[in-house]
């Protein structure tokens, strides 16, 4: 595809999987509900750039095994939880150990479980999906998080690029816990005719926090490099070094962000999440270049663990009849025409 394209959206196949297809000016992306409703690309099929990391067809069956490095995956509650111990309201909840490495549960329940596709369409400007997930007495979830709720994910997609708005409303008839993150995984180049080289990232961080042995935050900072002080100023690898790390965020400017430049093609794209999420996870794969994970997350890992106040830690709750929503955005810079 070479031009810009009316709003449309449809239903259509992806590597075998049903998926809801968005296309509107030079952007398409494509979500996949029975996977999560992961949003598995962000495509500029105009400049032909690939902005998340899609699984190749041969990586399909390790997808939908382990969706977790591909697309947005949205982790609920996110990350890792010491024993799958989950303290709550005088209670413990407890979650599948499914990390036999560190002896904690990783990443929730709705990244891996098909989702409703509400709605979907186009006007003259967007085209969008919504997809729904209503946790209920009898849902596989509700096990483990025995609460009643709706989650909804709405993506629009226009000429300014991709839009998420996440909504969550506690249906039931007491507290419940309201953690969440996006595992979002990032290419590294994004254009066909750069390499990993060309490009430089900046990030909102804040502190680092120390983790111990099991990945768990021990309560304490450690001291930033001198590397990581340049990635709140731009200008660095994102696989200067392996990482797997976790800090707080620092909005600049007003806004929490990633910054991502492809300084061939003088293009920045920028990951806006919102300010919301009190902590970043970030993730490079030990180095590895072809894609990285800029994690926006609303909690520490472990928050319910830990004896830190909750407003410091991200820890919350939503009350019956509550709603929590926030916004996120991906859309590009580019310093001239292209």
């Amino acid at each position: 595809m070479s031009t810009t394209t009316a709003p449309k959206a449809y239903e259509a196949d992806y590597q075998g999987e049903q998926a809801v297809y968005l296309q509107a000016d030079r952007y398409e992306a494509i979500v996949l509900p029975a996977i999560g409703a992961n949003l598995i690309a962000f495509r500029d099929n105009v400049r032909q750039f690939r902005f998340l990391h899609e699984p190749a067809p041969e990586e399909m069956q390790s997808f939908k095994e382990k969706p977790i490095i591909h697309g947005i995956p949205f982790l609920f509650p996110p990350n890792r939880y010491e024993d799958g111990h989950f303290p709550w309201n005088g209670k413990v909840y407890q979650f599948p150990v499914n990390e036999p490495s560190t002896g904690n549960h990783l990443h929730g329940f709705l990244h891996n479980i098909p989702w409703t596709v509400e709605q979907f369409g186009a006007d003259e400007r967007d085209s969008f999906v919504t997809l729904v997930q209503k946790v209920q007495p009898g849902h596989p979830v509700h096990a483990f998080l025995p609460h009643s709720f709706t989650v909804k994910l709405r993506y629009t997609l226009n000429e300014y690029g991709l839009h998420q708005q996440l909504f969550i409303r506690n249906d039931g008839e007491d507290t419940m816990p309201c953690l969440l993150a996006f595992h979002t995984s990032i290419n590294a180049p994004f254009a066909a005719n750069s390499t990993a080289g060309d490009y430089t990232f900046k990030m909102t961080i804040g502190n680092r926090w120390a983790l111990n042995e099991r990945m768990l935050p021990t309560g304490e900072f450690q001291p930033l490099t001198a590397d990581e002080q340049l990635m709140k100023q731009g200008g660095l690898s994102p696989f200067f070094e392996p990482m797997d790390n976790h800090y707080t965020s620092e909005p600049q400017n007003g806004r929490n962000r990633m910054e991502l430049t492809d300084n061939r093609n003088e293009v920045t794209l920028v990951y806006d999440v919102g300010t919301s999420y009190k902590q970043w996870m970030i993730w490079n794969n030990n180095a590895t270049e072809g894609f990285f994970c800029p994690e926006p997350q609303v909690s520490l890992v472990n928050a319910p663990m830990s004896k830190l106040p909750a407003d410091e830690i991200g820890l919350f709750s939503l009350e019956p009849g509550e709603i929590w929503e926030e916004t996120s955005r991906l859309y590009t810079v580019t310093k001239r025409n292209a």
